[in-house]
């Protein structure tokens, strides 16, 4: 997903570089197969703003499925296109239109648009500007990607950690690695709100580690399992960051209810509390 402030920022540098006098774009739904068009600049309606691309439709649409840049001189005469956004484009006065993907690895996950109020061609200079804006954007977005895997993993490494045993000595290692590749990358972090919960990860890894807690009734495991639930995290969830399949997250916490004598999730928690099994 891309974030609003990069999209705007992206488009900036748009109009800083290219001089386009109306710009818009938007990000790839979770489906892959339509973007909704939420940020704007130099339009005098509302006639984009929310609108929904789907793939294969309009100068937009065909970016969006051939990952590939490309420009119209008048969007309301041209034949090769569709026409299913011709109110919206015209309500806003547009004739002239690029259109390009921003591309993280092969896939879109975004589009730009510059426009024009009249007839003229978006030549293969303003294009190739739009395009390295876009990739420049990718980048920040693969980055972003990365940065929040890290997240995730150093998240649960830290939650796991407060429920079992201090880390043996590769694994301690693995953390230490890990965590120095974090703050390498989060130097190119623009996002605020992402580094401050960078930070607190990090807070929460380095904090002393106490006495092991007794031994239990539930395994490692079971305990990897339940940590995770009970910071909110669904049998999905909870899978692919322990690298477990939902079934053997659903087996792991059958087996910890079992064991406590409890009957829901939240029960479980509840109770692995009160026994000291979980902080």
């Amino acid at each position: 997903m891309v974030a609003p402030h990069l999209l705007r920022t992206a488009l900036a540098r748009v109009r800083q570089v290219t001089g386009l006098p109306v710009l818009f774009g938007g990000a790839v739904g979770a489906a892959g197969r339509t973007v909704r068009l939420t940020e704007t600049a130099g339009t005098t309606t509302e006639a984009l703003r929310g609108l929904a691309i789907r793939a294969g439709s309009g100068l937009g649409g065909r970016a969006l499925v051939t990952g590939r840049a490309g420009s119209v001189e008048d969007y309301l005469t041209d034949a090769r296109i569709s026409h299913e956004y011709d109110r919206p484009v015209g309500a806003e006065g547009l004739r002239a239109i690029a259109a390009v993907p921003v591309l993280v690895g092969e896939k879109v996950t975004g589009l730009l648009y510059g426009g024009i109020r009249e007839p003229l061609t978006i030549g293969a200079r303003v294009l190739d500007a739009m395009g390295a804006i876009a990739a420049r954007l990718g980048v920040e977005l693969a980055v972003q990607a990365e940065v929040e895997r890290r997240m995730a993993a150093l998240e649960t490494a830290a939650i796991t950690r407060a429920a079992r045993e201090a880390p043996t000595g590769p694994e301690r290692e693995n953390l230490r690695e890990a965590h120095a590749e974090l703050r390498s990358i989060a130097q190119e972090i623009t996002d605020p709100a992402l580094r401050e919960r960078l930070r607190e990860v990090c807070d929460r890894l380095g904090a002393p580690h106490g006495p092991p807690p007794a031994a239990g009734p539930l395994s490692p495991r079971e305990l990897d399992v339940l940590s995770l639930v009970a910071v909110g995290c669904g049998n999905a969830e909870a899978g692919e960051r322990l690298g477990l399949r939902p079934e053997t997250v659903k087996s792991y916490l059958r087996s910890a209810m079992r064991k406590l004598g409890t009957h829901t999730r939240m029960e479980t928690v509840v109770a692995a509390r009160r026994a000291g099994l979980l902080p």
